[in-house]
Protein backbone atom coordinates (compact mmCIF):
# COMPACT_ATOMS: atom_id res chain seq x y z
CA UNK A 1 0.00 0.00 0.00
CA UNK A 2 1.05 3.54 -0.65
CA UNK A 3 -0.38 6.56 1.17
CA UNK A 4 -0.08 9.91 -0.58
CA UNK A 5 -1.85 13.24 -0.98
CA UNK A 6 -4.83 13.14 -3.32
CA UNK A 7 -4.54 14.86 -6.68
CA UNK A 8 -6.90 15.61 -9.54
CA UNK A 9 -5.90 12.22 -10.97
CA UNK A 10 -7.80 10.57 -8.09
CA UNK A 11 -11.07 12.48 -8.54
CA UNK A 12 -12.97 9.77 -10.43
CA UNK A 13 -12.07 7.12 -7.85
CA UNK A 14 -12.77 9.51 -4.93
CA UNK A 15 -16.18 10.30 -6.42
CA UNK A 16 -17.00 6.62 -6.92
CA UNK A 17 -15.99 5.70 -3.36
CA UNK A 18 -17.92 8.60 -1.87
CA UNK A 19 -21.03 7.74 -3.87
CA UNK A 20 -20.82 4.07 -2.93
CA UNK A 21 -20.80 5.09 0.75
CA UNK A 22 -23.76 7.44 0.18
CA UNK A 23 -25.80 4.84 -1.67
CA UNK A 24 -25.01 1.71 0.37
CA UNK A 25 -23.85 2.62 3.88
CA UNK A 26 -24.62 4.77 6.88
CA UNK A 27 -21.04 6.07 6.94
CA UNK A 28 -22.12 9.27 5.16
CA UNK A 29 -25.44 10.78 6.18
CA UNK A 30 -26.16 12.31 2.79
CA UNK A 31 -28.88 10.97 0.52
CA UNK A 32 -27.61 12.20 -2.85
CA UNK A 33 -24.68 11.14 -4.97
CA UNK A 34 -22.22 13.77 -6.20
CA UNK A 35 -20.40 14.28 -9.47
CA UNK A 36 -16.72 14.73 -10.27
CA UNK A 37 -17.05 18.52 -10.23
CA UNK A 38 -18.40 18.43 -6.68
CA UNK A 39 -15.38 16.41 -5.54
CA UNK A 40 -13.03 18.75 -7.43
CA UNK A 41 -14.46 21.74 -5.57
CA UNK A 42 -14.26 19.79 -2.29
CA UNK A 43 -10.62 18.82 -2.87
CA UNK A 44 -9.68 22.39 -3.80
CA UNK A 45 -11.43 23.71 -0.67
CA UNK A 46 -9.60 21.19 1.55
CA UNK A 47 -6.27 22.25 0.06
CA UNK A 48 -7.10 25.95 0.40
CA UNK A 49 -8.00 25.45 4.07
CA UNK A 50 -4.80 23.47 4.72
CA UNK A 51 -6.54 20.15 5.40
CA UNK A 52 -5.08 16.92 4.00
CA UNK A 53 -6.85 14.46 1.74
CA UNK A 54 -4.85 11.24 1.76
CA UNK A 55 -5.40 8.31 -0.56
CA UNK A 56 -4.32 4.71 -0.15
CA UNK A 57 -3.24 3.11 -3.40
CA UNK A 58 -2.79 -0.60 -4.05
CA UNK A 59 0.68 -1.95 -4.57
CA UNK A 60 -0.42 -4.85 -6.74
CA UNK A 61 1.76 -7.39 -4.94
CA UNK A 62 -1.09 -9.72 -4.06
CA UNK A 63 -0.10 -10.01 -0.39
CA UNK A 64 -3.74 -9.81 0.68
CA UNK A 65 -3.10 -6.78 2.88
CA UNK A 66 -4.98 -4.14 0.95
CA UNK A 67 -2.88 -4.89 -2.08
CA UNK A 68 -5.36 -4.17 -4.89
CA UNK A 69 -4.05 -3.46 -8.36
CA UNK A 70 -1.02 -1.21 -8.51
CA UNK A 71 -2.11 2.41 -8.27
CA UNK A 72 -5.78 1.52 -7.63
CA UNK A 73 -7.50 3.69 -4.99
CA UNK A 74 -8.42 1.54 -1.98
CA UNK A 75 -9.58 4.29 0.35
CA UNK A 76 -9.14 7.85 1.47
CA UNK A 77 -8.99 9.89 4.65
CA UNK A 78 -9.25 13.55 5.50
CA UNK A 79 -9.98 15.92 8.31
CA UNK A 80 -11.53 19.33 8.50
CA UNK A 81 -12.94 21.79 10.96
CA UNK A 82 -14.81 20.22 13.84
CA UNK A 83 -16.99 23.30 14.31
CA UNK A 84 -16.86 26.69 12.56
CA UNK A 85 -16.09 28.78 15.67
CA UNK A 86 -12.68 30.27 16.51
CA UNK A 87 -12.50 28.47 19.85
CA UNK A 88 -12.38 25.10 18.04
CA UNK A 89 -9.42 26.02 15.81
CA UNK A 90 -7.20 23.30 17.35
CA UNK A 91 -9.80 20.55 16.89
CA UNK A 92 -10.56 18.65 13.69
CA UNK A 93 -13.00 15.91 12.67
CA UNK A 94 -11.68 12.96 10.71
CA UNK A 95 -13.28 10.93 7.92
CA UNK A 96 -11.95 7.59 6.68
CA UNK A 97 -13.54 5.66 3.81
CA UNK A 98 -12.36 2.28 2.57
CA UNK A 99 -13.71 0.41 -0.44
CA UNK A 100 -16.02 -2.37 0.73
CA UNK A 101 -13.85 -5.06 -0.90
CA UNK A 102 -10.78 -3.76 0.99
CA UNK A 103 -12.21 -3.47 4.50
CA UNK A 104 -10.44 -5.48 7.18
CA UNK A 105 -7.15 -5.53 5.24
CA UNK A 106 -5.32 -2.71 7.02
CA UNK A 107 -6.25 0.08 4.62
CA UNK A 108 -8.26 2.05 7.19
CA UNK A 109 -5.57 1.67 9.82
CA UNK A 110 -2.83 2.85 7.44
CA UNK A 111 -4.90 5.85 6.41
CA UNK A 112 -5.86 6.82 9.96
CA UNK A 113 -2.28 6.46 11.22
CA UNK A 114 -1.05 8.71 8.38
CA UNK A 115 -3.83 11.19 9.10
CA UNK A 116 -2.94 11.39 12.80
CA UNK A 117 0.72 11.90 11.87
CA UNK A 118 -0.25 14.74 9.54
CA UNK A 119 -2.43 16.27 12.27
CA UNK A 120 0.48 16.12 14.73
CA UNK A 121 2.75 17.81 12.16
CA UNK A 122 0.15 20.56 11.72
CA UNK A 123 -0.16 21.15 15.47
CA UNK A 124 -3.71 19.82 15.80
CA UNK A 125 -4.65 19.42 19.46
CA UNK A 126 -7.63 17.06 19.22
CA UNK A 127 -9.22 14.87 16.57
CA UNK A 128 -12.88 13.91 16.80
CA UNK A 129 -14.45 10.92 15.09
CA UNK A 130 -18.23 11.14 14.66
CA UNK A 131 -19.27 7.62 13.65
CA UNK A 132 -22.66 5.98 13.13
CA UNK A 133 -22.80 3.97 16.35
CA UNK A 134 -23.62 0.72 14.55
CA UNK A 135 -20.42 0.94 12.48
CA UNK A 136 -18.49 -1.27 14.90
CA UNK A 137 -15.55 -1.72 12.51
CA UNK A 138 -14.89 2.03 12.37
CA UNK A 139 -15.41 2.47 16.11
CA UNK A 140 -12.93 -0.34 16.85
CA UNK A 141 -10.40 1.00 14.36
CA UNK A 142 -10.42 4.37 16.08
CA UNK A 143 -10.20 2.79 19.54
CA UNK A 144 -7.18 0.70 18.47
CA UNK A 145 -5.40 3.94 17.57
CA UNK A 146 -6.08 5.55 20.93
CA UNK A 147 -9.39 7.32 20.38
CA UNK A 148 -11.59 7.28 23.46
CA UNK A 149 -15.37 7.03 23.41
CA UNK A 150 -16.79 10.30 24.75
CA UNK A 151 -20.49 9.68 24.27
CA UNK A 152 -23.31 8.67 21.98
CA UNK A 153 -26.01 10.98 20.69
CA UNK A 154 -29.11 8.83 20.20
CA UNK A 155 -31.28 9.18 17.11
CA UNK A 156 -29.70 12.39 15.77
CA UNK A 157 -29.56 11.21 12.14
CA UNK A 158 -31.75 9.53 9.57
CA UNK A 159 -30.82 7.37 6.62
CA UNK A 160 -32.57 4.60 4.71
CA UNK A 161 -35.75 5.39 6.65
CA UNK A 162 -34.33 4.71 10.10
CA UNK A 163 -33.00 6.81 12.96
CA UNK A 164 -29.25 6.63 13.64
CA UNK A 165 -27.13 7.15 16.73
CA UNK A 166 -23.84 9.06 16.55
CA UNK A 167 -20.83 7.86 18.56
CA UNK A 168 -18.25 10.51 19.39
CA UNK A 169 -14.63 9.49 19.92
CA UNK A 170 -11.67 11.74 20.69
CA UNK A 171 -7.91 11.55 20.34
CA UNK A 172 -5.64 14.11 21.97
CA UNK A 173 -3.16 14.51 19.13
CA UNK A 174 -0.97 17.20 20.65
CA UNK A 175 -1.89 17.78 24.29
CA UNK A 176 -2.35 21.42 25.25
CA UNK A 177 0.36 22.74 27.56
CA UNK A 178 -0.86 24.36 30.73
Amino acid sequence: MEIRDATAAHLDALTALYNDAVEHTTAIWNDHAVDREDRAVWLAQRRRDGFPVLVCLGDGDGDGEGSGAAGELLGYATYGMFRPHDGFRGTVEDSVYVRSDQQGRGVGRALLEALVTRAREQGVQAMIAAIEAGNIGSVRLHEKLGFEHRGTLPQVGTKFGRRLDLALLQLMVTPVSS
